[in-house]
């Protein structure tokens, strides 16, 4: 079973593709059935070997009257009466009279068994009404999304939040992306300003004479109705409530076109503002800057999508969300005092950013965080707002570098039409046939705390609910969604159950989109060979990496280890072939094979070992393992290894410390980090100079390759990875060997010429072996 193949269709990853009957049955494969799920991830047409577009629909879908299921390929239609059944309820519904010439010979799109996936683009706003057939007698009529979806409305809306604290050359490169930015939105575009040092600085842009700002003492946390007081925002919700209107007119969020003049006037007189006392850091209310661009947007009532963009050069010093004095013999927090509850302000800060997050979530506000320095800023604090809405987040060392410039410039990268690729205000919800219930889902996601039927008591992540929020979507955004048996149902071997997601969002243009997946699996005998034939390991590993970090959250490290190790020998002892007691006969099949080396790469890596980390770096790893999909997940966990050779083309390697030879060179890729790592031997050579000599051409080609397989890397990921290049024993090679199984240590008998790591860490081959030991005990 090819399940990148399934993917490419549903945009899914099941862990297990077939499931027993029973909740003890389920209970005993120790790896929880779950889904990964990528709502925008474009489907493929089985018919073609290519990639297309998904289709399209003009037309609202056709909504089941009892569970609320859409009509899919998976329902049994009549066609003589027009009745179809929906296939999770079993409810017969009836037709409309658009849908008067279906039949057998003209179907329309989402009843093809090939679309498992549809997207329907209502123009019911734009005041037309589109059957599902129409007048055309082509079934495929439908796939033309033409100007479906093309609703012409507000804006979406932005507002900038600078840190006035930058030095000068940061925030010229800051100023710089802003105006490009400014030139790139949509006329229609609502943008706002706010600035901030000990003070935020809301800019008035419709006042044209000079720069006129309204003031906020940075050391007060003000409620949403104090700040929409002092922002005379509270004349706008009395207008819209039909009270008599307003004279003042509101100038602090103007679309584009009434205001360009004067926020790119405000954006070119930003400097820099804060006087630092010797010995102290600068004084900075991040925390109040926050939530007065966010009472901002509250205040207007931004309906189409909006969000805030923060750019920081240091931790918060004061205020709500500070997270450490300005004192510079005060040091910043680190994990030890984290896990010893010693960090002063943490607790308190977070708790603050997490009624900023159910505030963002409320007005589907997204936040991003663009921070630029060489020590933290308080990312570990404003993790939650910024996961929870899938907002941005950049840890850089400057402003002034490509790998910034590259981020802003993807966030508002137009698409054909051009639009913004932004999708706002968006909901998903699952429908499950009757014997599956829905336990929760981990991702950037907020729980909407609706229940039915279909809702499990036992919660996983964000639970208690069918129907999910987001603040955005992209087309990589990827949630992992946990499901167990219903005990009240009792499903029969070879029977079929269907689980639908159904993705509501705001496209670029404003016009609203439902995308519809409809995936059906089945049930089997608890000894049935399709178990093991269905499982997906790399999609289990995936789900097992974000459970681990889930916990990580509110459990010590060496706990998490324990219960990752517990779960392994557990699912080794259940699906491993061997005889009691006997280690040695212990074997997997392959379905099962690279699991436990994933399993060991994880418990080893920086999301459970914060050891060498700040709190910092791993809010950020963790926050984007949380939202990546199967393939980056597996990146990031056990990293790729190419090997470059005289020999032939680039082959991958095992991870492994014996890969390292002086005669070839390495491409390592972790996610965050890619590594060209040279060779001793290929390092003296290139340092010679011989690749500059038309004798050794294959000398310079080999050297070439790498580079431009690196380059390639960078440039498809975003935030880009830190390139680093470096030769067999310099310092900069240690990004690479803190990745490699030490097969080979100080305490090893026989190295056989092969580099050493000085570590006490376990191998990979050592624990297998204590793997096998466990799990053949009875």
């Amino acid at each position: 079973m090819d399940f990148t193949e399934l993917e490419a269709i549903e945009g899914l990853r099941w862990t297990w593709n077939s499931l027993p009957t029973t909740k003890q049955d389920i209970s005993s494969l120790t790896i929880p059935p779950s889904i990964m799920c990528t709502p925008l991830m474009q489907s493929q047409s089985q018919s073609q070997s290519t990639t297309n577009d998904l289709p399209i629909l003009p037309y609202d879908p056709l909504i089941c009257s009892t569970c609320g299921a859409i009509l899919n390929p998976y329902a049994r239609v009549d066609y003589q009466t027009r009745i179809w059944c929906c296939p999770f309820c079993y409810n017969r519904n009836h037709f409309p009279r658009s849908y008067s010439g279906i039949a057998e010979t003209n179907l329309p799109a989402e009843l093809f068994p090939t679309y498992s996936t549809v997207e329907y683009a209502s123009n019911a706003t734009a005041g037309v009404t589109t059957g599902g057939l129409g007048s055309s007698n082509s079934s495929l009529c439908s796939m033309d999304g033409g100007a479906a979806g093309n609703v012409v409305g507000p804006g979406l809306g932005f507002v900038f939040v600078v840190d006035l604290c930058m030095d000068e050359n940061e925030l010229r490169a800051v100023k710089n992306e802003l105006l490009l930015v400014v030139e790139m939105l949509p006329e229609n575009s609502l943008v706002g300003l706010v600035l901030f040092d000990d003070m935020v600085k809301v800019v008035d842009l419709g006042f044209s004479d000079c720069l006129r700002v309204v003031l906020f003492h940075g050391q007060r946390e003000l409620s949403p109705q104090q700040t929409h007081q002092f922002l005379g925002i509270n004349r706008i919700r009395k207008q819209q409530l039909g009270m008599p209107p307003v004279s003042e007119k509101q100038t602090f969020l103007l679309p584009i076109n009434q205001c360009e003049f004067n926020i790119i006037t405000a954006i070119e007189e930003i400097h820099h503002t804060s006087q630092v006392v010797p010995g102290h850091r600068p004084l900075r209310c991040t925390g109040a800057a926050i939530s007065a661009a966010v009472g901002l947007l509250e205040g207007y009532s931004i309906n189409t999508g909006s969000r805030i963009m923060i750019f920081t050069s240091g931790p918060a010093t004061l205020g709500p969300g500070i997270v450490v004095d300005s004192d510079l013999s005060n040091s910043i927090r680190v994990h030890r005092e984290l896990i010893n509850g010693h960090a002063n302000y943490y607790y308190n800060s977070v708790n603050f950013y997490k009624k900023i997050s159910e505030r963002l979530t409320d007005s589907s506000i997204v936040l991003d965080l663009f921070a630029c320095a060489l020590d933290q800023i308080g990312a570990a604090e404003l993790k939650i707002p910024v996961e929870k809405s899938d907002g941005f987040m950049l840890l850089g060392e400057s402003f002034d570098s490509d790998q910034f410039r590259k981020c802003m410039r993807h966030i508002f990268s137009p698409d054909e039409d051009g639009n913004l690729k932004m999708y706002f205000d968006a909901t998903i919800e699952v429908v499950t046939t009757k014997d599956v219930k829905i336990c929760g889902a981990l991702g950037p996601c907020v729980s909407l705390r609706k229940k039915n039927g279909l809702v499990s008591d036992h919660v996983t992540g964000e639970g208690g609910t069918y129907i999910w929020k987001l603040g955005t979507l992209t087309n990589k955004t990827c949630i992992a969604f946990f499901f167990q048996v219903s005990e009240e149902q009792k499903p029969q071997p070879g029977s079929a159950f269907f689980i639908q997601f159904i993705t509501r969002y705001r496209h670029g243009n404003s016009g609203i989109r439902k995308r519809v997946t409809t995936a059906a699996r089945r049930w089997v005998g608890k000894q049935s060979p399709e178990i093991t034939a269905g499982f997906d390991q790399e999609a289990a590993a995936s789900v097992m990496a974000r459970l681990a970090i889930h916990r990580a959250e509110t459990c010590y490290a060496r706990d998490v280890i324990r219960w990752l190790d517990d779960t392994l020998i557990s699912f080794a002892s259940k699906f491993g072939e061997y005889i009691q007691e006997d280690p040695s006969s212990f074997r997997l099949s392959s379905n099962f094979s690279l699991y436990p080396q994933f399993m060991f790469y994880l418990r080893r890596s920086q999301f459970i070992d914060v050891f060498n980390t700040t709190p910092d770096e791993t809010a950020f790893f963790r926050l984007m393992l949380n939202r990546e999909g199967v393939v980056g997940s597996l990146i990031m966990i056990q990293p790729t290894l190419f090997q470059y050779s005289f020999d032939g083309p680039p082959v991958p390697v095992v991870l492994d410390i014996r890969s390292i030879l002086p005669d070839v060179i390495l491409l390592f890729d972790s996610y965050f980090h890619v590594v060209i790592h040279c060779g001793s031997k290929i390092a003296q050579w290139r340092k010679l100079n011989y690749h500059t000599d038309p004798n050794h051409e294959n000398l310079r080609k080999l050297l070439e390759a790498p580079e431009i397989d690196a380059q390639q890397l960078v440039l498809e990921r975003v935030p880009a990875p830190k390139l680093v290049k470096c030769d067999q024993h310099s310092s900069q090679a240690r990004f690479l060997l803190a990745k490699l199984n030490p097969s080979v240590t100080q305490h090893s008998t026989y190295t056989d010429g092969s580099d050493v790591i000085f570590t006490d860490d376990l191998s990979l081959q050592v624990f297998i072996d204590h793997l096998q030991t466990l799990a053949v005990q009875e």
